[in-house]
């Protein structure tokens, strides 16, 4: 009791109204030697390590389990805190607790770290157990459909037979898409933030840009830098710059810097940061390498460039999703450029070919593919209805 105590004084002390408070995250193995993991492309990977934390309690009947995936930066920490000198709450944190739309009063939320992450989960900076060392450039090239594959395990791990909800944004929304095809009898309902069901051609060049920046550090040592003092973080930061600009719309950054310059009215006579929209870029990149792993964002990104639901033009997308069981709940962003509300448009007409319940809806928010993330009282309201007209206790 004492313990239990001196937490809820601490969550009170320094936590908002309405956050889940302090949290752990957990570590989950499976696929052990003979058992390895058998991915899409014919490799097998383990042992398998799954970061996640979970939120909430699960109900009697285990029926009321949501599962969060990530997109390509995020990892299992959605909300709320790990410590009293946390300087940010989970990435998710306005939509993950008590009375936020993932009530966790009456939710079972669950967030895990894909595998390729670098945030506890196995990736290419995992020791290999073949040799000892990171797996480096070893590790074997991963797609959505194995992300998901991983995630069941967990999900079987902790007792549950049938999600009530998969969501996510972006990346996110792929492995929700994924789950409700790989496991139709699984996922109750789904719910599909800011994504698409293939990723453009411009999206992929994009990706190939990043991918390439980090490439061309020449401290990155064909992926193996991790015994070395020195790590690929200037083409990594590169990598998140030219991300972060994809992300965000045209308005939302003219809104926040315009042509602002930082510290001066007039021209300068070198090509230092000038302008307040660089140091803004400067700035998450620098912040980003302390935080994730160059290769990890190579296989995930690549990852992200492979998913094809029609697998390449094999099928139409309403063949693709032809056995879907879920019931789905579609969103778009008007400002979402890189993954503009057509691409979610093809989703739903592709569903309701298969006549599965879709609601759809297309937001007016200014931030690009990142409203997702902020807080929006359009999103949390439907979000709030769709799940509460999928659950009862």
């Amino acid at each position: 009791m004492k313990l239990i105590m001196q937490k809820s004084a601490l969550k009170e002390e320094f936590q908002e109204v309405g956050s889940v408070g302090l949290v752990k995250t957990h570590s989950f193995t499976f696929a052990q030697t003979p058992e390895e993991m058998v991915l899409e492309s014919g490799a097998r990977l383990g042992p398998i390590t799954l970061a996640y934390e979970t939120y909430g309690e699960l109900d009697a009947k285990k029926q009321n389990a949501i599962l969060i995936c990530h997109a390509l930066s995020g990892d299992a920490h959605v909300a709320g805190y790990h410590s009293k000198n946390d300087p940010k709450p989970g990435w998710w944190n306005n939509m993950v607790g008590p009375g936020r739309p993932f009530d966790t009063r009456k939710y079972f939320v669950i967030c895990s770290n894909i595998i390729g992450g670098c945030q506890g989960s196995t990736g290419p900076g995992s020791p290999n157990p073949a040799t000892g060392k990171p797996y480096g450039l070893e590790f074997p090239i991963l797609t959505v459909a194995d992300m998901v594959k991983a995630q069941r395990e967990l999900v079987q791990h902790l007792g549950i037979s049938r999600l009530l909800n998969v969501v996510g944004g972006s990346l996110g929304g792929m492995q929700a898409l994924q789950w409700a095809v790989s496991f139709p009898e699984l996922v109750k309902t789904a719910t599909l933030l800011a994504t698409t069901s293939k990723l453009s051609a411009q999206g992929i060049a994009f990706n190939e840009v990043s991918r390439r920046a980090i490439m061309a550090d020449p401290k990155w040592q064909r992926g193996d830098y991790y015994d070395r003092p020195d790590r690929p973080d200037d083409g990594l930061a590169l990598a998140r710059m030219i991300a972060h600009i994809t992300y965000l719309s045209e308005q939302s950054l003219h809104d926040k810097f315009g042509r602002r310059l930082q510290d001066q009215d007039r021209l300068g006579d070198s090509f230092s940061t000038e302008f307040q929209v660089e140091s803004y870029l400067h700035h998450q990149g620098d912040v980003f390498i302390k935080r994730f792993d160059a290769n990890s964002y190579l296989y995930i990104s690549k990852a992200i460039d492979y998913f094809d639901l029609t697998r390449h033009g094999e099928l139409s997308l309403a063949q693709a999703l032809r056995g879907v069981k879920s019931k789905f709940l579609v969103v778009a962003f008007k400002s979402d450029w890189l993954y503009p509300a057509e691409q979610s448009k093809e989703i739903v007409r592709a569903l309701k070919k298969n006549n599965a319940e879709v609601t759809y809806a297309l937001v007016d928010a200014p931030y690009g593919h990142d409203s997702f993330l902020l807080p929006n009282s359009t999103l949390e309201e439907m979000i709030v209805n769709f799940l509460g007209q999928n659950y009862r206790r």
